[in-house]
């Protein structure tokens, strides 16, 4: 049954390969497209039901053992990222459907897309670090195809700060790789794990720890790495940049979660103290550039790094509370955010343009787009009993369990300054009358195509705020797998290491 691991990542990368070959028939590719984000998801619900049936499941590709071999494993934590990867992939490849042009669903995207998909599946599954460092790679190169793939101005402007200082990150990786495999002699995370608390240099070892947390840092956008991410989010396809929001920084959230819980744990105080400062830069920083922008999607961008840092925040409590708050975050702000994006997309359908000073009279012309945007919206500003009320409710509670009052504080106060992000766009381009009559598309016939996901992720978002409970005890469990490893490394390495 563990070889149930491989379809995650197999099946995406069949897709794309099919639609390469079917390049000149973008019909056909599309149905390709849907089938295989179709299989996909079900494959990451296969894998989230064996790991709540039989406990983390490992597979040793080729029959090698660990720490010899490639291992892919899957714990709680993983297993809910495979999900959501599979959610907001099938539910972006509908959307794309509906939003694509026919020159653009023609020649490589759908492929660079299920690529794409494919990279975060193997990235959420692998269990050592050069192989994470691999699907980095695989993420980065099909992110930019999609990121450039109009080959706009804007598209350009956008993409090249991504890809240097994403490149700046790859680097930092690779030194970080190499100076622990030189300090320990394995890059697998399990066998790490015994390695790092068995070693005599800690001071190097923290030293290694902090080049990681850069170059994750980069990837998740955290202050002060964060400046790549709202220049280039509002240029590609929304279809793109709703998988983007949805996805990319999580990724390097994810790294940071399993890295400085399983690996480097030797000295907590001194790793996890900057982070606690990190994560409280990230929220007010972000927040604080949200408020400043007047475009749609660059709003929604600069809340992506604020929320981060809430994610950020449960690490570094590192308590079980707090960690089980950081990754019920992750699942809420992952389809909500993906979600904002794809409504966002259909406010330019209805208006013409994502200016909010442009924008307007959603609600008197389409009041089921504007009771779209009020549900993900507003659980992302935390107003119960949406998810994310329970998601910041958690990280708060942690906080002062912990006797953090200011950062609780300020976890609220960020809090207040989403509302007035969602309120300022709810009122601009929802509530005010449509400035004046835009021409090129505006109060065109919405198609179901892009409907249709947006509706079933708002459902998903009301679902997981009123039924929060049996969220909230998945990610316990998988906070509770990260707060004592051994289950992991003994899974992974079958009595242990040489």
């Amino acid at each position: 049954m563990t070889n149930v691991l491989m379809l995650p990542i197999v099946l995406p990368f069949a897709a794309a390969a099919v639609c390469l070959l079917l390049w000149r028939r973008p019909a056909v590719q599309q149905g390709v497209s849907l089938a295989g984000a179709g299989a996909h998801l079900a494959a990451c619900a296969a894998v989230l039901a064996a790991v709540m049936d039989r406990g983390i499941q490992v597979l040793q590709v080729g029959g090698w053992p660990a720490p010899f071999g490639i291992s892919l494993v899957a714990d709680h934590l993983s297993a809910m990222m495979l999900v959501i990867t599979g959610t907001l992939g099938a539910a972006t490849a509908v959307y794309a459907c509906g939003e694509l042009s026919a020159r653009l669903r023609n020649g490589g995207f759908h492929a660079l897309f299920h690529v794409l998909v494919g990279g975060l599946s193997g990235a959420f599954l692998t269990g050592d670090f050069f192989n994470l460092y691999v699907w980095f790679e695989v993420i980065l190169m099909a992110s930019f195809g999609l990121l450039a793939w109009e080959q706009t101005r804007a598209q350009f402007e956008g993409a090249v700060p991504y890809v240097v200082i994403n490149l700046l990150a790859t680097l930092l990786l690779l030194m970080g790789l190499a100076l622990l495999y030189g300090l320990t002699g394995t890059l697998n995370m399990a066998h790490l794990h015994q390695k790092i608390m068995a070693h005599e240099n800690g001071g190097l070892l923290t030293a290694v720890a902090f080049v990681f947390m850069a170059a994750f840092g980069i990837k998740a956008a955290v202050f002060p790495l964060f400046f790549w991410l709202p220049e280039s989010y509002h240029s590609p396809p929304v279809c793109v940049s709703a998988l983007f929001a949805g996805m990319l920084t999580k990724v390097g959230v994810y790294a940071l979660i399993r890295t400085f819980t399983l690996v480097f744990q030797h000295d907590v105080a001194a790793t996890h103290s900057p982070l606690l400062i990190i994560a409280v830069l990230t929220m007010v920083t972000g927040v604080l550039g949200a408020a400043a922008q007047s475009e749609f999607r660059r709003i929604l961008s600069f809340h992506i790094i604020s929320q981060v840092g809430y994610m950020v925040l449960g690490l570094a409590l590192l308590t079980p509370l707090a960690l089980a708050g950081a990754i019920f975050y992750l699942v809420h702000h992952m389809i909500v955010k993906a979600n904002l994006f794809l409504v966002a997309g259909l406010g330019r359908d209805l208006t013409g343009t994502m200016d909010l000073c442009r924008m307007g009279g959603i609600y008197r012309s389409r009041p089921l787009v504007a009771a779209l945007f009020f549900i993900p919206a507003f659980s992302l500003a935390g107003f119960p009993p949406l998810s994310g009320f329970w998601a910041k409710l958690l990280l708060i509670q942690a906080s002062l369990q912990v006797e953090r009052y200011l950062v609780a504080a300020v976890a609220v106060l960020v809090g207040l300054m989403t509302v007035y992000s969602m309120v300022k766009i709810w009122l601009e381009a929802f509530w005010k009358p449509l400035p004046a009559p835009l021409s090129g598309d505006g109060h065109q016939p919405l198609s179901a195509w892009k409907i249709a996901p947006v509706l079933a992720l708002a459902l998903a978002t009301l679902i997981i705020g009123v039924c929060a409970e049996p969220v909230f005890q998945l990610a316990a469990q998988a906070a509770g797998e990260l707060m004592a490893p051994q289950d992991y490394v003994q899974a992974v390495l079958k009595g242990g290491g040489p």
